[in-house]
């Protein structure tokens, strides 16, 4: 085969935006039924009264420093509207009409309901999202209909951007947390504690946890193997086809493990489409046989006019000048950072789409978990059962991937800091009281403790939670608790107002 064709990624690229559209819409469609309840009217941060308020404090300067389409009116129709367009945009994106259009669109739509969502759509996977979206703007053709087998080769300085984020993701993922001086990190000790103090783990994490500890110190030193050397295969020139093929499959080993072992919502189907990225069209149609066989010699760029070319480079170096900021200012961030470099990135930090990253920088060695109780009597307390996040201990951790739970997340990080969340937490205690179905959604409405008649009082307990081990004797209980302290006196309906 002419190594020109080796090399090629014109069905590489259609195959990525389509993958990234899939991703898109898996979001938008997780999100959706979770939107009233987090930011809704009725809901623990409403979007609106948020709007309200910072508009009060910036004038007209918050529309900048918020960039969000709800603006134009901040209520349920509309935050419901741009989830829904999300998910029609995802579908064409799909189907690869009109690619330039649809990928500006979709960012568009996220970036609105990431502002709206505060809290609950401050994960790194959102964020990534945007910072995806953004590029496969710049890697998109023109033309009304990105045909698979039949698209013309992608130009290559936005084709670097995309290989780019994959490598500062993946890099940044490993380089942080030896930057952050954790010593269980240091020490190749952190996946003694990862499976089990992590947000959501999975049944198969409680089964990694109770591999010997040669295990998670073996399983520690790949880990960082993969993200801080096998990542530098993203940097490869395209003709070392075979290297690049080999750390493709490494990176997405690695992601699968996470996968199995803790729920990330998309972000581990969001990363393996990155690294889809990285293969050519002849490695593809290797690996998938008959993928865009239909068409052997590149089509002619369409539109693609000079004018296009060089708009598409200049953009490129602008995104590739800020991305390269962010990775040094991961790995080397002075205190404080330069004027001018604060400046410069303050003018494009509002839209969230070039972002430094850095997961479990810190490893947490224990893990408290806030229990919500419901009393009618204040004497007799019944605990309110959440869907993923830990509670009752004889039920077995699920899986609930690439959906996104994102009250039951944000309760993982409530229990690290209560006072931190506060703002959310007494509203979900108000919610309780005084009952609003889009915030019981969130919970487990199934087993609701209370479904006739709310409860007089609701308390926060927390626990401190531990897997329990094979050798424990636990028989069908999967944690064993421990009572920490009572976060709150019992809070009647009046006291929150």
């Amino acid at each position: 085969m002419p190594a020109s064709e080796r090399t090629r990624f014109a069905v590489s690229r259609g195959l990525f935006l389509r993958l990234l559209g899939a991703v898109y819409g898996v979001a938008f469609l997780s999100l959706a039924p979770q939107l009233p309840g987090l930011v809704g009217s009725e809901g623990l941060l409403p979007a609106a009264a948020y709007l309200e308020r910072v508009y009060e404090v910036q004038g007209a300067e918050a529309y900048y420093r918020l960039p969000t389409l709800l603006w134009l009116w901040p209520g349920d129709g509309l935050l419901l509207g741009l989830c829904w367009a999300g998910v029609a945009l995802s579908a064409a994106a799909v189907a690869g009409i009109a690619p330039i259009a649809t990928f500006a669109g979709l960012w568009l739509c996220y970036l609105s309901l990431t502002v709206a969502g505060q809290d609950f759509l401050s994960f790194q996977w959102d964020v990534l999202l945007l910072e995806a979206g953004l590029l496969a703007v710049v890697y998109s053709p023109p033309g009304w209909r990105l045909a698979l087998g039949s698209a013309s080769e992608p130009g290559a300085a936005a084709r670097w951007l995309v290989w780019g984020l994959a490598f500062k993701l993946t890099f940044l993922s490993g380089i942080t947390k030896l930057l952050s001086g954790d010593e269980t990190w240091w020490g190749l000790t952190a996946l003694r504690y990862h499976y089990e103090t992590q947000p959501i783990p999975t049944w198969l994490g409680w089964y990694a946890h109770q591999a010997p500890a040669w295990i998670a110190t073996l399983s520690t030193a790949v880990m960082f193997a993969i993200e801080l050397a096998a990542a530098f295969v993203i940097l490869l020139p395209p003709r070392f086809r075979q290297v690049r093929l080999t750390g493709f499959a490494l990176l997405c080993l690695l992601q699968a493990l996470i996968a199995l072992t803790g729920n990330y919502g998309f972000f581990n189907l969001l990363t393996v489409v990155l690294y889809l990225s990285l293969l050519d069209d002849a490695t593809l149609r290797r690996v998938l046989p008959g993928l865009g066989a239909h068409r052997s010699k590149p089509a002619p760029a369409r539109g693609d006019s000079l004018g296009r070319r060089a708009a598409v480079g200049v953009l490129a170096a602008v995104l590739a000048t800020l991305s390269a900021y962010t990775f040094v200012r991961e790995i080397r961030r002075p205190d404080p950072m330069p004027e001018w470099s604060a400046s410069a990135f303050g003018w494009v930090a509002p839209f969230r789409s070039v972002n430094g990253y850095g997961l479990f920088r810190s490893m947490t060695v224990e893990r408290p978990e806030i229990v919500v109780e419901g009393s009618a009597d204040g004497i007799t307390w019944t605990e309110y059962p959440f869907r993923w996040k830990p509670g009752d201990p004889n039920r077995a951790p699920g899986f609930v991937q690439p959906h996104m739970p994102r009250l039951d997340w944000q309760m993982w990080f409530a229990a690290l800091g209560p006072r931190a969340e506060a703002h959310w937490l007494f509203p979900l205690a108000g919610h309780l009281l005084d009952p609003s179905p889009a915030v019981l959604s969130l919970l487990d409405e199934d087993n609701n403790p209370f479904p006739d008649e709310p409860p007089r009082f609701v308390r926060l307990v927390l626990y401190d939670y531990r897997f329990t081990t094979l050798a424990g004797g636990a028989g069908d209980a999967w944690w064993r608790r421990e009572l920490i302290a009572y976060l709150t006196e019992p809070i009647a309906r009046g006291d929150l107002r």
